[in-house]
């Protein structure tokens, strides 16, 4: 009976999800380790050689996709289920492009993860529905070309130098869209800062030219 369940390596860096996601899986999986951190994450994988991973894209040192991407280059092809609050369709494409087996949102319902789980287990892949189409629909093209029409807006005011309450009160959306946003970008063109955002967008020609930046009223 116990060889049919995983063994499962959990990460997220928030400790009362990281608990409900523990009582969420410890029926169906066994649990061999528990890290917050993406260097964690890194340990943990190559000391237990697990089954499956869950794991959050945002933590503390190391996000996901760089720790799957290092993962897949050292040969350990241990299949990655992310759970994540980020919505964005171009950010899904990484994670599948970085070798991610499933995309689950957290605010789908803890069902969802165990049917990603399920999938996974028996060699399909599993994305959340609303991103689906988005996702499956996107034909092969290059890293400039990943971003959404808004993630575009974003990145060129982020670049014309307004902090992210700026850009929310430009574009009539929320900060925590925005950010939600930059993130999508950051991971979407593999940068880590703004300086890298910045030089990373002039060089794929993804920032207006001066003419082009209307002023702000």
């Amino acid at each position: 009976m116990s060889s049919d369940r995983p063994r499962v390596v959990l990460a997220d860096d928030h400790r009362l999800v990281a608990e409900g996601l523990q009582r969420l899986l410890q029926d169906e999986c066994d649990l061999v380790a528990c890290v917050a951190s993406g260097t964690a994450l890194l340990d943990a994988v190559r000391q237990h050689a697990p089954d499956l991973v869950v794991s959050d894209l945002a933590m503390p040192d190391r996000n996901g996709l760089s720790v799957v991407r290092e993962l897949r280059e050292q040969g350990i092809d241990v299949p990655f289920v992310f759970l994540t609050m980020h919505a964005e369709p171009a950010l899904a494409e990484q994670a599948f492009r970085a070798g991610a087996s499933a995309y689950v949102l957290k605010s789908s319902a803890g069902e969802e993860l165990l049917r990603a789980i399920h999938a996974v287990r028996s060699g399909r892949t599993y994305i959340t529905p609303t991103l689906a189409a988005h996702v499956i629909a996107a034909p092969a093209r290059g890293r400039q070309h990943v971003l959404t029409d808004k993630q575009r807006q974003v990145l060129q005011l982020v670049c014309a130098g307004l902090r992210s309450k700026q850009v929310a009160a430009e574009l009539g959306v929320s900060v925590r869209t925005v950010e939600s946003h930059r993130y999508a970008i950051m991971q979407a063109l593999d940068v880590h800062s703004t300086v890298e955002l910045v030089r990373k967008a002039e060089e794929y020609g993804l920032t207006p030219a001066p003419h082009e930046l209307r002023p702000l009223a």
